[in-house]
C-alpha cells in the first residue's frame, strides 16, 4: 500500500517536471500505473484513495481541534476579564485606558459579544460541514461589529494605545483565521473526490 502511493505521487513529480504546466495539469488527478503497459487493479485504487480520505479525516480532526482549542483559550481569558471587570472595575490595564470613555456595563457587554463571537466561530470549525459554516461567518460579522465599536472609541483616547489593538481584532481575526482553516481542509477533500471520480475498472488476471 504504501509503496504504491510512493509511485504514485513519484510519478506524478516526474509528470510534472517533463511535461510542464500543460501536462502537469491534465495528469494531476490522474491515477498511476504500475509502469507505462500495466494499470493498478480496481480493487488497489479503492485501497489507495481510502487512505488518502482516512489521512484527511485524521488531519481534519487535528487542526480543527487545535485552531478550536486556540479559540477556547481566549474565551476562557475574555471570561476572567468580564469578571475582573464586574468585580474590581478598571483594574485590568487595558480596560482602564476607557475608564473616562465608557460606562462599565459597556465593556462587559462588548467582552461577552466577543466571547459569543469565537464561540460561534468554534461551533462552525469543529463540526466540520458546510451546513455549519454559516456560524464562522456569523461570527465574522459579529466580529466586524465589534471592531467598529472598539475602534471608535480607541480613536476617542488621547493617544491611540497600539498595545490594545487585539481588543477590537482578536475576534474577528479568530473567525477569519477558522474560515481559513475550513476552506484548506474542503479544498483538500475536493482533491481526494476528484482523484476517486477518475478512478478506472480493471481486473488483474
Amino acid at each position: 500500500m504504501q509503496q504504491l502511493t510512493r509511485k504514485w505521487w513519484k510519478r506524478g513529480r516526474r509528470g510534472r517536471s517533463e511535461g510542464g504546466d500543460g501536462d502537469g495539469d491534465r495528469d494531476r488527478f490522474s491515477l498511476p500505473t504500475r509502469d507505462e503497459f500495466q494499470p493498478i487493479d480496481s480493487q488497489e485504487q479503492e485501497e489507495m484513495v481510502r487512505a488518502f480520505e482516512k489521512t484527511h479525516a485524521h488531519q481534519s480532526r487535528l487542526w480543527r481541534s487545535v485552531f478550536g482549542g486556540f479559540l477556547l483559550g481566549y474565551v476562557a481569558f475574555l471570561i476572567y476579564s468580564i469578571f475582573q471587570q464586574s468585580f474590581y472595575p478598571w483594574e485590568l490595564r487595558y480596560h482602564a485606558y476607557f475608564m473616562d470613555e465608557i460606562h462599565p456595563w459597556m465593556v462587559i457587554t462588548a467582552d461577552w459579544v466577543a466571547v459569543l463571537a469565537c464561540l460561534l466561530a468554534v461551533k462552525g470549525l469543529l463540526q466540520s460541514s458546510t451546513s455549519y459554516q454559516k456560524w464562522m461567518w456569523y461570527s465574522c460579522y459579529t466580529g466586524l461589529l465589534l471592531a467598529c465599536f472598539w475602534l471608535y472609541y480607541m480613536m476617542r483616547l488621547p493617544t491611540f494605545r497600539w498595545d490594545i489593538i487585539w481588543l477590537p481584532f482578536g475576534p474577528f481575526s479568530g473567525a477569519g483565521v477558522c474560515l481559513y482553516v475550513d476552506h484548506l481542509l474542503e479544498e483538500a477533500l475536493q482533491d481526494i473526490k476528484k482523484l476517486r471520480g477518475c478512478m478506472y475498472t480493471f481486473k488483474a488476471m
